[in-house]
């Protein structure tokens, strides 16, 4: 399928690996352009390295109010297709091992950011009268997972802002989604994986054999699987979808709405 996006700007968050990383190298791949925004430069310069003319680099921490002031310096006077609002993940921890404190680096990290973003780009999609909004968060908003309570609770909330959101600019050719992954072979999975066998007492080999056991079609998802979900999302063709909350977990969520 041609996603029409020959030339069109994107801008991906958390582009130095995992998702971002994926779905960065789709767009390009596609004809694309990316300004692709992670804290650890040396990773987004192998991106660009490997399309210098598709690629810029910006790199900086997104839940620093600098960061985002330089960003929305950059995107003045550009058009703008679409945006990948995605990060890493809190810690994995329970919900009476989480200090306060933990709570309050979670609010910054998970939700805080995200809300500013948004709120300094959708001037520039409802100009265009035309944007894509994809927030990447977890399987969590739908199924809680043990041992996530971070997750678990604070995505949700992203949730309930992308709709909320999705619903008052609609009729401006703009749409905003949310992806909810469950188990794919990304660093993330890691530190569950880790959380797990301290708890467990079971090996980290064991664990991921068990919790790909675990998932229907009986293995985790790849970045390449979400990419390509996440760019037909960013692209013209999904003007018919918005506010949704969509699962990419291998049917591992047990809800008939999942």
């Amino acid at each position: 399928m041609d996603l029409k996006i020959n030339n069109h700007l994107f801008l991906i968050c958390g582009a130095s690996s995992g998702f971002g990383r994926a779905v960065a190298e789709r767009l390009v791949q596609e004809e694309a352009k990316v300004i692709a925004v992670a804290r650890r430069e040396e990773k987004l310069k192998e991106l660009k390295d490997d399309y210098p003319e598709q690629v810029q680099v910006f790199a900086g921490d997104l839940t620093d109010n600098q960061t985002l002031n330089e960003l929305e310096a950059l995107m003045e006077g550009r058009n703008l297709s679409g945006v990948l609002i995605n990060a890493g993940g809190p810690p994995a921890l329970s919900a009476l091992e989480t200090s306060m404190d933990r709570w309050d680096d979670a609010y910054q990290n998970v939700l805080r950011w995200k809300v500013d973003l948004t709120k300094r780009l959708v001037p520039i999609f409802q100009k265009q009268n035309y944007g894509r909004i994809l927030f990447v968060e977890s399987q969590s908003i739908k199924q809680p997972i043990p041992s996530l309570v971070l997750s678990n609770s604070l995505r949700a909330a992203v949730a309930g802002f992308s709709k909320t959101l999705s619903l008052e600019i609609a009729k401006q050719g703009i749409t905003v989604n949310l992806l909810a992954p469950g188990s794919h072979e990304t660093p993330a999975i890691q530190r569950v994986i880790q959380k797990r066998a301290e708890e467990s007492g079971k090996a980290l080999d064991e664990v991921k054999a068990d919790m790909e056991a675990s998932i229907p079609v009986g293995r985790m998802g790849t970045g390449e699987e979400f990419a390509s979900l996440a760019a037909w999302l960013l692209s013209p063709h999904s003007g018919f979808v918005t506010g949704q909350t969509i699962s990419h977990d291998g049917g591992n969520i047990k809800g008939l709405f999942g």
